[in-house]
């Protein structure tokens, strides 16, 4: 069994979405490569643009009263990516989380195949005044609707 903090296999991915970033010349160091810090932005791209493809951009969670903080994070490098490399980030929704989201990513280099680097973040759903709350209902149907689809395939 895959403990809690390790990322799901594609058998437990309920959905996943990709997307594509072109490594601009300030995401790196002195030594061409990507700043360490800069992949846990590249994961933020990554969900951002799952929730916008789902029809529900992030602003919409928020304007519902919702937040989703980072609790958690790690990112396991791969291979460094480089100035100008294109990136596919791959985003997936981790079904074992109940009282938040967890998102696993995987960035890979423009060809789909080479692993870049692997992680995933944990978010409790917060309400305006910041206490925890359990998922409001508007989440948890876009989950449940992406988890049948997910089955259907």
């Amino acid at each position: 069994m895959l403990g809690a903090d390790r990322p799901a296999t594609e058998r437990e991915f309920m959905f996943s979405h990709r997307t594509t970033y072109r490594v601009i010349y300030g995401d790196t160091d002195n030594m061409g490569q990507a700043y360490y810090g800069n992949y846990f932005r590249w994961f933020e791209i990554g969900r951002s643009e799952m929730f916008r493809s789902l029809g529900l951009p992030y602003k919409a969670v928020e304007d519902n009263g919702i937040f989703l903080p980072v609790a958690e994070s790690h990112c396991k490098y791969a291979t460094p990516a480089k100035y100008d490399d294109i990136l596919v980030i791959e985003t997936s929704i981790d079904s074992r989380l109940k009282a938040g989201i967890k998102f696993d990513y995987r960035i890979y280099r423009e060809d789909g195949t080479t692993l870049v680097a692997a992680g995933y973040t944990k978010h409790p759903c917060v309400n305006r005044q910041g206490k925890v709350v359990r998922p409001p209902g508007f989440l948890t149907e876009i989950i449940a609707k992406i988890t049948a689809e997910a089955e259907t395939r």
